[in-house]
């Protein structure tokens, strides 16, 4: 069976295991040749790794080492939202937003912006040009999402979250990345190095613009506020218009 023509960025290559097509970096390509020998799809593996840590989303994804290496990745299997879940479920026309998601995770590393770093993806035929599909990316520090982060965390943590966040924010306008969905839960925060970092995840949203654009940064901005608003009066999390004002202040001077 041909491979389903994707594009290949340079560091990554195309292989074929069965029916299934895998686009991966060259490093890690033989660790999802691995998985694949061992169960259907790499998410069906990763969820069986007796050591595998479990994420909660849409659906679970799977916290692993790649076989025969020292790499931590996670396996996400891709599900549809919204309207089309109850249609289409987790089958995609052709390779989905997968090389949407590799490209834009590969523009963002290089403009400084932190996000997952795309191993790879696998796609699995499911009939009519349509695909299932897993994709893999490198595990991030141990964290959790903003609401999760802020909700455990004391007064001055907070300061240190607010910061951290208002520095992605500028990254983003920095280099004219626009988040249509940059809500709470789409924000990972971190530590690293003995400071609070963030990072910017279901990047396959992302859509690029003028770097440093002031409409830009309004849209990511308002859009993260008002996720914030509805965190706090549907699920009651600790953050109040103070709160809300600081991290606009700082965003602004960050992107000053």
């Amino acid at each position: 069976m041909k491979s389903i023509g994707v594009e290949v960025p340079a560091g990554y290559d195309r292989a074929m295991v069965g029916r299934t097509t895998i686009v991966a970096r060259l490093a890690c390509l033989d660790g999802l040749r691995r998985a694949l020998a061992e169960a259907p799809t790499v998410h069906a593996w990763a969820g069986a790794v007796p050591e595998a840590v479990p994420f909660q989303g849409r659906l679970t994804a799977w916290g692993v080492t790649l076989p025969g290496s020292a790499i931590s990745v996670v396996v996400r299997h891709t599900h549809h939202g919204g309207a089309f879940a109850s249609l289409l479920g987790d089958r995609f026309r052709g390779a989905g937003r997968a090389p949407w998601e590799l490209r834009m995770a590969l523009h963002l590393r290089e403009a400084g912006v932190r996000t997952p770093d795309v191993i790879g993806y696998a796609l699995y035929p499911a009939g009519l040009s349509t695909n299932r599909i897993d994709v893999v990316t490198r595990r991030l520090p141990d964290g959790a999402d903003l609401p999760t982060i802020w909700s455990r965390a004391d007064v001055a943590t907070r300061e240190h979250l607010l910061t951290a966040v208002a520095a992605l924010l500028s990254d983003l306008r920095a280099g004219g990345i626009h988040h249509a969905d940059l809500n709470a839960k789409n924000l990972h925060l971190a530590l690293e190095g003995g400071r609070w970092h963030a990072w910017l995840l279901d990047v396959d949203r992302v859509r690029l613009g003028a770097p440093n654009d002031a409409r830009i940064a309004e849209r990511n901005l308002a859009r993260l506020e008002r996720s914030l608003r509805k965190w706090r009066d549907r699920w009651a999390l600790p953050i109040d218009e103070s709160a809300i004002a600081r991290l606009r202040r700082l965003a602004t001077e960050e992107g000053a």
